[in-house]
């Protein structure tokens, strides 16, 4: 007999797996799990074309898409062009990276670019077209409460909606937003994430809003065994994101792969240098460049930080693959405490299996433990 959980998404094992990848939503779907495209760094014409292969790559299986519309952010409810919103970025803040990136032998760019405003929420409502305009069975969103809108194009749609939380009140808010889904995020986690360790979250959100709506295990969650644990816990599955990073299907540049196999659980840090909100992430000379509380240098709001700092790690991460000590030294990614336990790099599919088969042999050995 199937869990509810994978009774309610037509999957196999209550595997849910981020990726900014196409082809890794493709194949944890492929084997059984529950793939789930990051879609905000998409225009809604591109957005529109991953979802297109997807399509046709999953033979009508099921997926989702994970969009961020934050709470808040500079500029909301302004309405402001790219380039206004350019125009927020103190000249200070350039001339700080140009004297970073000139420290490491790399020569700054004559006329320095700035990225999109990704996370400031300003194509939403378009992004969530385009993804409903597809089959897709969830709708997930992250930085706080969705907007109404989400959530009422979900009911309608018959879509469940899925929102990440931190803390124990923001899963009371978030269902009594009306969300179908909780994602209860432990510190350990790749990306935004907050100060409560998973072993401690799930136990508190679950008694906090009972069995309103199911829960998600997330958080440094790389292997069956631990997933196996959050589920002991009542948790319904898990979320997970840094173990795909390492995956053949990937997109992650080469040397940061080479980095996270070589990275142990102790090489991340909760850092606001990329994106301007708490995220964690390979330390490095970049994000030791943004510790404030350590002489680094103050980072701006979401989504100045992002829009300032991606083009820049995008170049970073281009002639690091090309063999350049300073851009190695810089370079970082978003991943989680779970990293120590990515050694390997092997196709997406055996990831699934992997975990399928140590989730069943923990479960065995729960079993076990207790007399007869």
């Amino acid at each position: 007999m199937k869990p509810a959980i994978c009774e309610q998404f037509g999957i196999d094992f209550p595997l849910f797996a981020f990726s900014h990848c196409r082809d890794v939503v493709a194949a944890v779907t492929n084997a059984g799990g529950f793939g789930v495209l990051g879609g905000t760094a998409y225009t809604p014409e591109t957005l529109d074309q991953e979802l297109a292969w997807i399509d046709d790559h999953v033979g009508g299986k099921s997926y989702g898409v994970d969009l961020i519309v934050p709470a808040k952010f500079e500029g909301k409810g302004e309405n402001l062009a790219r380039g206004e919103l350019a125009a927020r970025i103190p000249e200070d803040y350039r001339g700080f990276i140009a004297d970073l990136l000139a420290a490491h032998d790399i020569e700054p760019e004559a006329s320095p670019r700035t990225g999109p405003s990704f996370l400031s929420g300003d194509t939403g409502k378009d992004l969530l077209e385009v993804a409903f305009s597809h089959p897709i069975k969830l709708i997930a969103n992250a930085l706080g409460v969705p907007p109404d809108y989400m959530i009422d194009a979900g009911k309608e749609r018959g879509v469940p909606v899925a929102a990440l939380v931190g803390a124990k009140e923001h899963a009371v808010k978030q269902v009594a937003a009306g969300v179908d889904l909780i994602v209860a995020q432990g510190t350990e986690a790749g990306g935004h994430c907050g100060e409560v360790t998973t072993l401690v979250l799930i136990p508190e959100v679950l008694e906090a809003i009972g069995d309103a709506v199911p829960v998600l295990a997330a958080g440094g969650i790389v292997t069956g065994r631990q997933m196996a644990g959050c589920v002991a816990m009542g948790a319904a599955g898990a979320w997970t994101g840094s173990v795909w990073l390492t995956t053949e299907e990937a997109e992650t540049a080469p040397h940061t792969v080479r980095k996270f196999l070589a990275a142990s659980s102790r090489d991340t840090i909760r850092s606001t240098g990329r994106t301007g909100k708490p995220a964690r992430q390979l330390v490095s000379d970049w994000t030791d460049a943004w510790q404030p509380h350590e002489g680094g240098h103050q980072t701006l709001p979401l989504p100045l930080q992002s829009m300032l700092a991606e083009p820049v790690i995008r170049r970073v991460d281009v002639l690091a693959a090309q063999g350049h000590p300073g851009a190695q030294a810089l370079a970082t990614y978003f991943v989680g405490q779970g990293v120590g336990l990515m050694n390997k790099v092997k196709p997406a599919r055996e990831v699934v299996r992997e975990f399928i088969e140590d989730y069943l042999a923990a479960t065995e050995r729960l079993s076990n433990s207790l007399p007869d």
